[in-house]
């Protein structure tokens, strides 16, 4: 999953790794703990892969600011303030060179086929949510059988629930309960959602 969401980020435009990190954290919440640990290994493969490529940038030097230094009206006193100004137009502190990520044609190939990709996604929570902030490059007919197949498994998964539920009531407390209603409620909540994107799908729509 985290090549597949480094792909799709690198897609949009390219990235330094912080950059990468803080979208995988702000856009993804199921990778919200991803760490440099794990983000420079998963690009070290793709690059290895031939499916993204480093670039070394040298970023804009910091110069500081040269101080106003009042006119003297002496010819010395000048000759000092102009001293100072060149003196002062420095770098503030040695830049830092640093890689850009880009990807490569290979690389979109990759994210097609990991996106398009027939797996358990749908039965994982976080690859389905992941898969679905790129449903856009999925063609309409791939993003419907995404969205069905996901529906179908939340049907499963609810119905599955209530039985639980009966048999085991008579057995739950207060708070019990109370865990048990709030998971039926977001799982019919969810079947409401996709029911409307089905919807849009179909209708050859883009969700507002």
């Amino acid at each position: 999953m985290l090549e597949l969401a480094i792909l799709g980020l690198l897609k949009e435009q390219e990235l330094h790794g912080y950059e990468l990190k803080k979208r995988l954290t702000d856009a993804l919440g199921a990778f919200s703990s991803v760490s440099f640990g794990s983000l420079y290994p998963a690009l070290a493969r793709l690059e290895a892969a031939g499916a993204v490529r480093a670039v070394t940038v040298e970023p804009a030097e910091p110069v500081l600011p040269a101080p106003v230094v009042p006119m003297t009206g002496s010819i010395a006193g000048e000759a000092a303030a102009f001293r100072a100004r060149r003196s002062t137009a420095r770098p503030a502190r040695p830049s830092r060179t640093r890689k850009v990520y880009a990807l490569t044609e290979r690389g979109s190939q990759l994210f097609e086929e990991l996106l398009e990709a027939d797996s358990t996604s749908v039965d994982d929570d976080r690859a389905f949510n992941l898969k679905l902030a790129f449903c856009r490059y999925l063609p309409p007919e791939r993003r419907l059988g995404l969205f069905e197949q996901r529906r179908a498994l939340l049907v499963e998964r609810l119905a599955r629930a209530r039985t639980n539920h009966r048999s085991r009531k008579e057995r739950m407390d207060l708070y019990t309960q109370s865990l048990v209603d709030h998971g039926t409620e977001t799982t019919e909540a969810d079947i409401s959602w996709l029911d409307r994107l089905i919807a849009l799908e179909r209708k050859g729509g883009q969700p507002s």
